[in-house]
């Protein structure tokens, strides 16, 4: 409804199903549970490519929590098979048995701070940097507390889950950033 109310035009598709994804100008990976299906994710080559495409062109990429996890080059699941993933970040990321993250968390950024929360049961491990972190409500961000967020390019992904009516200028700098891509 945020990004309605923002003058967004949705498109839904499937990363299982399809073999594409919609002609778009920013791209929107809301958590799910990639590890329940992570053959299918990568049996899926067009729809990779698809997204790689996206990526190329600059345009921007929010992914949270599952949606982040399928970003990774590669999944471990609970019984120790890895999973190729779509790529786009460095990495993989591994299914725990215990919970790793949980409890409400905000997100600071130029023009705001968004709300929202964790909850996964899976770590990550990247050469990357986190960007900027999420901190708990009414605290400031610290390297050692809150979620990474991760940023190659235009892609921007997290085990934050945003609470998109919290802060729609937040909403607006996430999904309107974009790299300058040279040819």
């Amino acid at each position: 409804d945020t990004l309605r109310a923002l003058g967004a035009e949705l498109v839904f598709f499937s990363p299982l199903a399809d073999a594409a994804l919609p002609v778009c100008d920013a791209l929107w990976i809301p958590g799910g549970y990639p590890e329940l299906h992570a053959e299918t994710i990568a049996a899926n080559k067009a729809f990779k490519n698809s997204l790689a495409g996206h990526v190329a062109a600059g345009k921007p990429v929010w992914a949270e929590c599952g949606g982040m996890m399928a970003l990774f080059d590669t999944l471990v699941t609970l019984d120790g098979q890895r999973h190729a993933q779509w790529g786009v970040l460095p990495g993989e990321v591994t299914m725990q048995k215990l919970l790793a993250g949980l409890g409400p968390q905000q997100l600071a950024l130029e023009s705001g701070t968004l709300r929202g929360h964790t909850f996964h049961y899976s770590t990550t491990a990247t050469p990357l940097q986190p960007a900027v972190r999420t901190s708990r409500p009414h605290t400031e961000p610290s390297d050692d507390a809150g979620e990474a967020v991760w940023q190659v390019g235009g892609v921007r992904a997290s085990y934050f889950h945003a609470w998109f009516p919290s802060c729609p200028e937040v909403v607006v700098e996430l999904f309107t950033a974009s790299v300058e891509v040279t040819a």
